[in-house]
């Protein structure tokens, strides 16, 4: 893990110093939320030249970092990212198809993970953000997703999650600790909620968080990976025991 991250940080300076240098735009792969932790870490060393960050639409979880700006550059230059509307072609007799069935079928066709962005799921049809490069691989191969035969097109329709589409949880906590919060979402002991810390598996609005004694804010994005991802929306006064009443907005809760 160690080597992977200083081979990541390497590349980043790499295209960094490219990009400054020969006054042309770098991009990455689709980072995850561990690889983009990497260039958080390195920021200010990278600060000689602008980065963004966009993963196809905003509030994307895997995104692409570019190096250059058009201030600096003096023209602009757009992500290189696609997206792909992949849908059965009888839907009356498809399988239940999950984020999992889209990726495995994606993965099954040799593609590398870092060519591929987030996946968004609405009634059965998958969303897919990828790299334009691999585009045509995957409208020319990709044909069933499990047992289920699919068509897949290029898309401007784009179903962003809007925040009246997630499902409301409300929650008693002893305080706005991150710890207290995670273990109330999920149902995890205080032992089993430690070990997400110590694996750094919890990060907050795209960074990693080791401080399990964080206070959290109205608005906090926060990622648990193996659970999934809420929104923190504030306290709610607090119950006749002394506890805080809050409330979070769950992604992908039914």
């Amino acid at each position: 893990m160690i080597e992977e991250e200083e081979l990541l940080k390497k590349r980043l300076k790499e295209l960094a110093d490219k990009a400054w240098q020969n006054n042309i735009y770098t991009f990455t792969g689709f980072l995850g939320l561990s690889d983009l932790s990497c260039y958080y870490e390195m920021e200010r060393e990278l600060s000689f030249v602008p980065a963004t960050i966009f993963g196809g639409y905003e509030d994307a979880e895997r995104v692409m970092l570019r190096f250059g700006s058009q201030e600096v550059f003096g023209y602009e230059e757009a992500f290189p990212i696609t997206c792909l509307k992949i849908r059965p072609l009888m839907q009356k007799f498809a399988d239940d198809l999950s984020h999992r069935d889209f990726l495995g079928a994606l993965m099954n066709l040799g593609i590398e993970r870092s060519t591929l962005g987030d996946i968004i799921l609405k009634d059965n049809v998958g969303y897919l953000f990828c790299l334009r490069s691999i585009a045509p691989f995957i409208l020319g191969n990709l044909s069933k997703i499990k047992h289920t035969s699919i068509l897949c097109e290029e898309t401007s329709e784009i179903p962003v999650q809007r925040e009246e589409d997630l499902t409301e949880l409300r929650i008693q906590i002893a305080s706005e600790r991150i710890d207290g919060v995670i273990s109330k979402v999920y149902k995890l002991s205080r032992s089993e909620g430690a070990e997400l810390f110590r694996q750094k598996k919890i990060f907050v609005n795209g960074r990693l968080c080791e401080n399990n004694s964080r206070m959290l804010k109205p608005k906090d994005k926060v990622s648990v990976r193996g659970y999934g991802k809420f929104i923190y929306t504030e306290k709610q006064g607090v119950s006749k025991k002394g506890k805080l009443n809050a409330a979070v907005l769950v992604y992908g809760k039914r």
